[in-house]
């Protein structure tokens, strides 16, 4: 019930990570294989073909490029992953989640490498920000809706922001939501941790994983990026982190200062639940506040009545 706080048992908390954890591992084994063979965005005059090259396959509910937003919920939302991983991975449990509260949703693989298979999001970030622009472009043309909403995991949260600050896209977005982002870099100790989640991963930190390095604290991609504020006008920012990040660290470096910026701790959301910078994107305390953040005139902020919810 809202404003009824129920604890999870310390017990249950291990299970729970266990599972989750090798769910993942499962998920990883067959989505990443297909996603390694979608096509890379081809050059063509149509926004829609364009997009629809990059998008993510085998995702619930999502990249249905017949859905017409409605008015309960006028934009679609576009799902953008983290480093190493790719849409298929990122996104199975949210996805549909919000198809089935009406949302049309819409999820991209990005930052492929030349000659690195499998493992995405690892080009510059500049690069892979304009692959997001030719995304959200598809999107809105095949939708006629003047704008999207974006939800970010890791450099999923962070890139967008290069979108909306050089590539034109604060005028295409309405708001921004992203869960352990990268905002303002973290250290190579913490991108090593997070390659230790994908097998091959960390061979590429140190020599083939351009967004590694623009995620590094005080890189030129991250001065450029945070130069002048955190945020432009017009964009309503909402970042989820949580204490146990090991990737993304301090984990305070995720928030964003400046207006319509809403900054939110999953402690204090749920002081029982734990989850650490990969279990961000899976899980429920998480996901209900996304769908806060989405529409927040129908969605309450979370508690851990949301752990056992959704």
């Amino acid at each position: 019930m809202p404003g009824t706080t129920a604890r999870v048992p310390a017990s249950t908390r291990p299970r729970r990570r266990l599972a989750a954890l090798a769910a993942g591992c499962a998920l990883l084994a067959t989505a990443l294989t297909t996603a390694a063979a979608a096509p890379a965005a081809a050059t063509t005059a149509d926004p829609i073909a364009a997009a629809q090259a990059l998008a993510a396959p085998l995702v619930p509910g999502a990249n249905d490029w017949n859905c017409r937003p409605g008015a309960a919920h006028p934009r679609p939302v576009v799902l953008v992953h983290g480093t190493f991983a790719n849409g298929s991975v990122n996104w199975l449990t949210t996805a549909p989640v919000l198809a089935a509260e009406g949302y049309c949703v819409f999820v991209l693989t990005y930052g492929e490498q030349p000659g690195v298979p499998v493992l995405r999001a690892i080009a510059p970030v500049a690069r892979s920000a304009q692959q997001l622009s030719v995304f959200v472009d598809g999107v809105l043309a095949a939708t006629g809706a003047r704008q999207v909403d974006i939800v970010g995991h890791s450099q999923g949260g962070m890139m967008p922001r290069w979108y909306l600050k050089f590539d034109g896209g604060a005028a295409k977005v309405h708001t921004l939501v992203g869960l352990a982002p990268s905002n303002h870099g973290t250290t190579l100790d913490g991108l090593t941790a997070l390659a230790g989640s994908y097998p091959g991963a960390l061979d590429l930190v140190a020599s083939a994983c351009p967004a590694c390095a623009d995620q590094v604290a005080g890189s030129d991609t991250m001065n450029l990026l945070n130069a002048g504020g955190d945020t432009v006008p017009g964009v309503s920012y909402t970042v989820i982190a949580t204490r146990y990040d090991e990737v993304v660290t301090p984990y305070r470096t995720q928030f964003l200062s400046g207006p319509d910026v809403h900054d939110v701790l999953v402690q204090d959301l749920c002081p029982a639940n734990v989850p650490d910078h990969v279990l961000m994107a899976v899980d429920p305390v998480v996901r209900h506040e996304i769908r806060h953040a989405l529409d927040p005139a129908h969605v309450g902020e979370a508690d851990c009545w949301a752990n056992l919810t959704g």
